[in-house]
């Protein structure tokens, strides 16, 4: 049990410091092609990518109603979570994106335990309450906007973090009954039909750049490694772990994206960084003393 837990935890911190990798990708593609469009190409490449994946293993049984549970909970995550981030995103500002959404975990607790019957625990706030005063360190809401003209985009994340963390946990309760690979891949199929469709509209309205071999292998990691398999960890450590727990790693994602930003672009590491980096640990740890 204890290997399980950690290698639960260990798959959800991959899974969130591959999201808070993508940025410098993600911004270098976006000047190519549209939001949606991307979101379409990415869904398309992971649900293929897993496809294949499957065909290799030749095992694993799905029912008709596993495969319509694993498609709605596909729409949820990523078709309407998403899509809130996208919209979100163009409204408002990168530091209110990594503020708001970072409320993920916390609303985790408060779907758990009406959808999971999962126990809300003391150790559970405490572990949420440090791993939040953390992020916050990282983040640091001072950089954030909150005036009236972002309200629309702010108004968005919050959306954005609320479904998020709806499919997540609706990601554990459909594991219980289904093959996780295959729910995986259909997962993905079921956020295709919504960004297909308004990535027509912005292919019409905007077109597309230039398509270098450098955008490609962009697409090809943000569809094969950002999605396929980042997607997948994601789900596996749902539903390996307690709600709760599992959220918690969604915080390894601003603090992956502020190394690569002092890396690759010179950004500054403060020690209330350092500070945020360590509660983080701490509220993971004492999370993961509860299973």
């Amino acid at each position: 049990m204890a290997n399980k837990t950690l290698f639960g935890i260990v798959c959800g911190l991959v899974a969130a410091s591959i999201w808070g990798g993508m940025y410098v990708v993600s911004k270098v593609v976006l000047e190519v092609i549209p939001p949606f469009s991307l979101l379409a190409m990415r869904l398309v490449l992971g649900a293929l990518a897993l496809g294949i994946v499957i065909a290799l293993r030749r095992k694993g049984g799905f029912t008709k109603r596993q495969f319509i549970d694993s498609f709605l909970v596909g729409i949820v995550g990523y078709g309407i979570s998403l899509g809130f981030q996208f919209v979100g995103t163009k409204l408002s500002t990168a530091s209110n994106g990594a503020l708001v959404t970072s409320a993920t975990p916390a609303f985790v607790l408060l779907f758990a335990p009406y959808i999971l019957k999962e126990k809300t625990t003391v150790r559970g706030v405490i572990a949420l309450a440090v791993s939040s005063l953390g992020v916050v360190a990282v983040i640091d809401p001072r950089t954030a906007d909150f005036s009236s003209s972002l309200f629309m985009g702010n108004l968005s994340l919050l959306a954005a973090a609320l479904t998020w963390a709806l499919y997540s946990v609706l990601v554990r309760k459909v594991s219980k009954t289904g093959d996780l690979l295959v729910s995986s891949t259909v997962m993905l199929i079921g956020g295709i039909p919504s960004s297909v469709v308004f990535g027509y509209y912005e292919f019409v309205g905007q077109g597309i750049g230039e398509i270098t071999p450098g955008i490609i292998g962009g697409i090809l990691f943000l569809g094969i490694i950002s999605t396929a398999i980042a997607m997948f960890l994601w789900n596996y450590a749902f539903a390996q772990l307690p709600a709760s727990t599992a959220s918690l790693t969604f915080f390894a994602q601003p603090i992956v994206g502020t190394i690569l930003g002092w890396f690759f672009l010179g950004e500054k590491i403060t020690p209330l960084f350092i500070f945020g980096g360590v509660m983080i640990g701490i509220g993971i740890l004492i999370s993961s003393r509860e299973n």
